[in-house]
């Protein structure tokens, strides 16, 4: 007597489909409390974004064009620059050229990033 091979597929489709409607009916009794973490999740991040500046992520930004350790690539070398903080500032909320685009960071954090490339040495 030979087994049909289709039987444990059409079990396992069962007991994923049974698993997926169980799991929505839960997610329908919590939606206001995922939707309120959410929201609370969305506003914690734009206070992350704006209050603390994180070198690394900031960095992330720039490698792809000044290359991985910021000696230069495609843009200019941001180790030991040579312009001041003021420069730096302008150029990462403003942009120059049609090489270096704008508002990779926001305002408050692209003084931080000026300040950490004046760091670099």
């Amino acid at each position: 007597m030979q087994k049909n091979p289709i039987v444990p597929f059409i079990l396992i489709m069962a007991f994923g489909i049974g698993l997926i409607f169980f799991l929505s009916i839960q997610g329908a009794e919590k939606k206001e409390e995922i939707a309120a973490g959410h929201e609370e999740g969305a506003e914690g991040g734009d206070k992350a974004e704006t209050e603390e500046f994180d070198a690394e992520m900031a960095k992330g930004k720039c490698i792809s064009c000044h290359g991985g350790d910021l000696k230069g690539g495609v843009g200019p070398a941001l180790v030991g620059t040579s312009l001041s903080k003021e420069e730096i500032t302008e150029t990462i909320v403003n942009g120059k050229g049609a090489g270096m685009p704008a508002g990779l960071l926001p305002e408050d954090q692209a003084a931080q990033m000026a300040e950490y490339i004046l760091t670099l040495k």
